[in-house]
């Protein structure tokens, strides 16, 4: 529909910022919400992805989890099929959209649930799409969710890169099969994940044996050990294999997946379970961390009411600076103000990928990093994130190195880790 504005261009302008800002806003609110943001994704098509998706959404809400799918392939959506999902939306009395409540845990979301004609074809662009995305977060009641599972098409397209600018701490698990053409494509999957800073949970190896429903022996219809030996060529996690079962083709078709994987207890059940296992591990942080967290919440609150503090990150090894901040112990927090050293405290790291650290670092409040090497690549993803990055520092006490910083006699040498 073509808009036609009095007001000139500016005014146009100004109110689309205004309407992006609020819809940032309400994108924000609700993914404060969500606890676990998981991107399920694959290198192409008909690998089972959707069903990996379902089944393991299924899994979770099965174990009390508050779980949320949302569907956003925007052009061929498999989830309402699955799960045998019909009707559309209803609209709570803040014109919100309600998802559809599959189980009291499982809430489901789809254009498919928009469309009047499953059959009609959307027709769109990228930033058709982008803004879809988007309002499929903002504008629907999520409420308070432990997972939110996302379920996107095969690729690397607008839909995937819509997901990771839109939610800054999700995380990949990638889907393939055994055979070579599946894992080609799967690294370009990883290394998409790897340049849009999306750190990857890990991989999983979907239709990975046919197992005879007379005799219960494996065939390797597509090879067999693909997807670990990728995880490991990779430095992926590898999240774990799924067989190739029939009942599971049969029940994506006629729409009852979710009572199979509530009825099923044989090789396709103990598969899921160990695999939703493995991800609940992956998503949640040690006791330790937890405890690292609450700390570091309250140091938080203390540092926003005071706005000149200034928190540096020193990488640790052993109690000392670490050389190669990727692969450091621990990350010692030292809050500064003006010339005076006011708190410090002790975080422990998540698993190191690519890109994950500047993200994680931002998100405690740092604003500085004093490392002995650096990356140049890291060193810019810090410094997009406003975080100023000094390189070449001796392996000292953190606390004496930040003392000599603030003294002005701090002398740096060359990066050790230019690459």
């Amino acid at each position: 529909m073509a808009h036609s504005c009095q007001h000139g261009d500016s005014a146009c302008s100004g109110g689309k910022a205004h309407a992006d800002k609020d819809e940032d806003r309400l994108v924000h609110e609700q993914l404060r919400r969500i606890g676990h943001k998981l991107l399920v994704m694959s290198g192409k098509g008909g690998v089972g992805k959707s069903s990996v998706a379902a089944g393991l959404a299924i899994a979770l809400a099965q174990r009390g989890f508050r779980v949320g799918l949302l569907d956003v392939d925007l052009h061929g959506p498999s989830i309402p099929k699955i799960l045998g999902v019909q009707g559309s939306f209803h609209v709570d009395d803040q014109k919100r959209l309600v998802p559809h409540a599959l189980t009291e845990n499982l809430h489901v979301v789809s254009i498919q649930l928009l469309l009047d004609n499953p059959d009609a074809a959307v027709i769109w662009r990228g930033p058709v799409k982008h803004g879809v995305i988007k309002q499929f977060i903002a504008e629907v009641h999520w409420g308070d969710l432990d997972y939110l599972i996302v379920d996107c098409p095969p690729g690397t397209g607008d839909e995937p890169l819509s997901i990771a600018q839109t939610i800054p701490d999700v995380h990949a698990v990638v889907v393939t099969t055994p055979q070579e053409i599946a894992l080609q494509d799967v690294r370009k999957s990883i290394n998409f994940c790897r340049r849009a800073h999306v750190p990857i949970l890990g991989l999983v190896e979907n239709m990975s044996a046919l197992v005879c429903p007379h005799c219960g022996k494996e065939v390797p219809l597509f090879g067999a050990g693909g997807g670990r030996k990728t995880a490991e060529r990779m430095h992926v996690h590898f999240l774990g294999n799924l067989p190739f079962d029939l009942r599971v083709v049969e029940a994506g078709d006629a729409g009852t997946t979710l009572g199979l994987v509530q009825s099923e207890n044989g090789s396709y059940a103990n598969a899921l379970n160990a695999l939703t296992a493995e991800v609940i591990q992956r998503c949640s942080p040690p006791a330790d961390f937890q405890d690292q967290e609450i700390r570091r919440e309250e140091s938080e609150e203390k540092t926003a009411m005071e706005p000149n503090v200034l928190r540096i990150a020193v990488p640790t090894a052993e109690g000392r600076l670490c050389n190669h901040f990727g692969h450091c112990e621990k990350f010692v927090l030292i809050d500064v103000r003006g010339s005076e050293i006011q708190n410090r405290t002790e975080v422990t790291p998540p698993p190191h990928e690519p890109g994950l650290l500047p993200r994680w670092l931002a998100d405690h409040g740092v604003g500085m990093v004093i490392a002995g090497g650096m990356g140049r690549r890291a060193i810019g993803l810090f410094e997009e994130r406003g975080i100023r990055v000094l390189t070449g520092a001796p392996t000292d006490d953190p606390q004496n190195l930040v003392r000599r910083y603030l003294e002005g006699t701090l002398e740096c040498g060359a990066n050790v880790c230019d690459h």
